[in-house]
């Protein structure tokens, strides 16, 4: 895909997935982005989920521009990257996308102080997590094959890693997995 298509197709479809998502179903679940009641520590919490809203933010928009730049495609199955996109965020989980969007979840109930979007959070990632192993991971082996395997190898599922793993070759021309 030519990469002025892939920004294109990555930004629509930013608004339509993770814009319904962060945007739409908070909205809705809150009553337009009210917030709850008064909670001892307030400060505190709203704090910590504005930090967590704008991290979350941030990574989002980094894992779409790699996918449109370095994958050369979106991150929706209906016009996938040309490649595989392993590095940024992606060195250090295989789903940033989905935990940047549970995190912005999570910051959004501590802001508003609605704990309605923290069973959202949860249901959003039980629902993904299902989707992932039994679509999105066999779709990407399919697809990519060995270059796969030593990535999902290379990198966890959900729980990132503080430092990233290479793979170095070895004399039989197998890899192994070493630390960075």
């Amino acid at each position: 895909m030519a990469p002025r298509h892939a920004a294109i197709g990555s930004a629509v479809f930013f608004l339509l997935g993770p814009g319904l998502e962060i945007g739409v179903g908070p909205a809705l679940l809150t009553g337009g982005f009210q917030r709850g009641d008064a909670v001892p520590l307030q400060p505190v919490a709203t704090a910590v989920g504005a930090v967590l809203v704008v991290v979350g933010l941030i990574t989002l928009v980094r894992c779409f521009a790699r996918f449109a730049r370095e994958g050369r495609g979106t991150p929706t199955p209906a016009a996938p990257t040309a490649a595989l996109v392993t590095d940024g965020p992606y060195r250090r989980s295989r789903n940033p996308q989905q935990l940047a969007t549970v995190g912005v979840l999570l910051g959004e109930g501590l802001v508003l102080a609605r704990p309605v979007l923290f069973a959202a959070a949860a249901a959003y990632l039980l629902t993904l997590h299902v989707l992932i192993v039994r679509y999105e991971e066999p779709r990407l082996r399919a697809r990519f094959g060995a270059a796969y395997d030593v990535y999902r190898e290379r990198v966890p599922r959900w729980l990132p890693r503080r430092r990233g793993r290479t793979i170095e070759p070895r004399a039989d021309g197998q890899s192994s997995i070493g630390a960075s």
